[in-house]
């Protein structure tokens, strides 16, 4: 098996390494790092050694024929506009989506995963209507996915385990400590994958994935309206407007309400108070009250925690790596290595189901 530049890149990305430092600790000049990285020329045995070294990968890892993708749509560089994430954090998660690619394409060889819903793919712009707000197109999408899944009115109980079941992967991540929510990655032939950022707390996990739920179902190229649209996507989603009315009609809304609402749908407070300037349910003088009480109380960032929820867990990647790693117990026992097993623990913390 030939050796693959691409994974020397992603070793390098994933580590958190610009090309001059990593060239540095190979021992190499720049640009025969650059030059290996792109494929054009072969590296030498002594690199590659090396390589296994610094990177702490084993050798074999350099010799995979995997395709390398680039920046999925919802991360892409030409829409992203958040100065706090740098082209270091980008190449992290770029290295890191593609690993997990490559782990879950083993890991189903091995798993017996039963096909749900499917995720629908729609266009907005087939729903697009002159006479009404942009930004009802999206919510008018997720009418659709709900419909399309049979979800029941009201609050969705558990929104990780609805788009597992509509085959979608999820993984919760510290995705490099960066300041990206999460992240979603489709690629030819894998079921959809989207990673969340473990650090968030319960509602932002669940509207992070909605988000990017969103994103999947809409979105197959970069466009400028892309992040408010999976915004509003996802809003409508996790609160339909049909249902939550009801819950702010004839009330004021303030900050107690809110917090009784958070605990029945499972949306932070300042998502619930979004919604409600949607649907026109707020005055905008009590909207601007609302949100300096927010930031007087410093709640921006870090809701009451008496109002917090317990995370949604991810199942289905548990479950596959149970079942990889009976096959590699199975392995162990008939005097045979699973290299990537081993690998997948080195590089991952994820914990499968206790059976």
């Amino acid at each position: 098996m030939p050796f693959n530049g691409g994974m020397l890149r992603i070793a390098r990305q994933r580590n958190g390494l610009q090309q001059g430092d990593a060239a540095k600790r190979l021992g190499v000049a720049q640009a025969t790092l650059s030059r290996a990285e792109n494929g054009l020329i072969e590296p030498s045995e002594a690199m590659i050694e090396r390589a296994v070294v610094v990177y702490e990968l084993p050798h074999s890892f350099f010799f995979q024929s995997d395709p390398i993708y680039g920046a999925p749509v919802s991360v892409h560089p030409m829409w992203r506009k958040k100065a706090s994430v740098t082209v270091r954090d980008m190449d992290f998660i770029v290295a890191e989506l593609n690993l997990w690619v490559m782990h879950i394409r083993r890991l189903l060889e091995a798993a017996e995963i039963v096909e749900g819903a499917g995720v629908p793919h729609l266009d907005i712009e087939d729903y697009e209507d002159p006479e009404i707000e942009d930004y009802e197109d999206p919510e008018r999408v997720a009418g659709l996915v709900r419909a399309c899944w049979k979800v029941p009115p009201g609050p969705i109980q558990n929104l990780t385990a609805l788009v597992e079941q509509a085959g979608v992967i999820v993984i919760h991540s510290p995705l490099g400590e960066s300041a990206v929510s999460g992240v979603t990655f489709a690629v030819p032939g894998l079921p959809p994958l989207v990673v969340l950022n473990e650090g968030l707390p319960a509602d932002r996990l669940r509207f992070t994935l909605a988000h990017e739920l969103g994103h999947l179902v809409m979105h197959r190229f970069p466009t400028p309206n892309m992040e408010n649209e999976a915004n509003v996507f996802a809003g409508a989603l996790l609160m339909p407007a049909a249902d939550i009315r009801p819950y702010f009609v004839g009330r004021r809304v303030d900050l107690a309400l809110l917090a009784a609402l958070k605990s029945e749908w499972k949306v932070a407070m300042q998502s619930l108070l979004m919604r409600a300037r949607s649907m026109g349910m707020v005055l905008p003088n009590q909207e601007r009250y609302l949100w300096q009480q927010f930031s007087t109380r410093k709640m921006r960032l870090h809701e009451p925690p008496e109002l917090d929820f317990p995370v949604e867990k991810p199942s289905t990647v548990g479950s596959m790596i149970q079942s990889r790693g009976s096959m590699a117990l199975i392995s162990r026992k008939e005097g045979a290595v699973d290299p990537y097993c081993v690998l997948f623990n080195k590089l991952f913390r994820y914990s499968a189901p206790r059976s």
